[in-house]
């Protein structure tokens, strides 16, 4: 883990542009959500993604990464992160999380949604519940964040958030624990680790303009893992379904702005009782 090293913070001007970049993911994924559809490749999807991208002056930061030349992560049913597009052809019911990022002027934004393929009436009561309750714990590990808080107060908030939601749904949640969160600025993978579940440690303090992405994947049955022969597909040991959310968020002193939610994270903020505290 990060330990008590001290984290450093972005000036108002950088966090500026990583809401450029954070707005471009944000708008990318909502226009996605209008093509996620029976018939459709993950290939497709992942065509559309850089399109608009690349034509809103962005660049794919998933290409950046040594080895890997898609827009997307396309991660279906059974995958937790890492799915690679292809040609595998969506069906009704499917559960795919799509992860997505994009570089504007030097700055990363980074982001994941899990959606139904056929909308909520083709989903199996269980994925439906799997889906909000993992997105829910997204938002509950966002608002534990503030000024002078810790670090791993993130991961003792989604840990607890996904309890609850079993004990409320009676269903068997693991929230996988080798992938975790990471700060995001300059690059797309920076220091420090912030885990979606609680450790024993407090982790360092935040400071005022810390951006980090949070992004619990939690899965329908255990939290072991295996990478397939692929080298980057993230499959769930059991077989059991997974889900993944995900959302690049600033930490300023009168409250946090979700830079990759395209109003900012108002609603979900305020739902939680955090104060969301945008610079524009």
């Amino acid at each position: 883990m990060f330990g008590r090293r001290k984290l450093q913070g972005r000036t108002d001007e950088q966090l500026l542009l990583m809401r450029e970049a954070g707005l471009l993911v944000g708008r990318t994924l909502e226009m996605l959500q209008q093509h996620i559809a029976p018939g459709v490749t993950t290939l497709e999807l992942d065509r559309l993604a850089e399109e608009f991208i690349r034509s809103h002056g962005g660049i794919p930061n998933f290409q950046l990464v040594p080895g890997y030349s898609h827009t997307l992560c396309t991660s279906v049913n059974d995958e937790v992160v890492h799915g690679i597009p292809g040609g595998r052809v969506l069906e009704v019911g499917d559960l795919i999380s799509v992860d997505c990022g994009a570089e504007v002027k030097g700055w990363n934004g980074d982001a994941a949604i899990s959606v139904i393929v056929g909308g909520p009436e083709a989903a199996r009561p269980e994925d439906l519940a799997l889906v909000a309750a993992t997105e829910a714990s997204l938002y509950a590990g966002i608002a534990a964040m503030h000024v002078g808080g810790r670090l791993y107060a993130v991961g003792d908030a989604v840990e607890a958030s996904i309890e609850a939601a079993a004990e409320r749904d009676g269903q068997t949640y693991g929230i996988v624990d080798e992938y975790v969160g990471h700060g995001i600025g300059t690059q797309m993978h920076m220091d420090p680790q912030i885990p979606n579940y609680a450790v024993a440690e407090t982790g360092p303090k935040l400071p005022a303009g810390f951006t980090g992405a949070i992004e619990p994947m939690v899965t329908l049955g255990g939290s072991s893992t295996k990478v397939l022969a692929d080298d980057w597909t993230v499959v769930t040991a059991d077989g059991t379904r997974a889900s993944h959310w995900e959302h690049s968020v600033a930490v300023r002193p009168e409250g946090l702005w979700i830079l990759t939610a395209i109003d900012g994270g108002q609603a979900a903020l305020e739902a939680s009782g955090a104060a969301y505290a945008p610079l524009v």
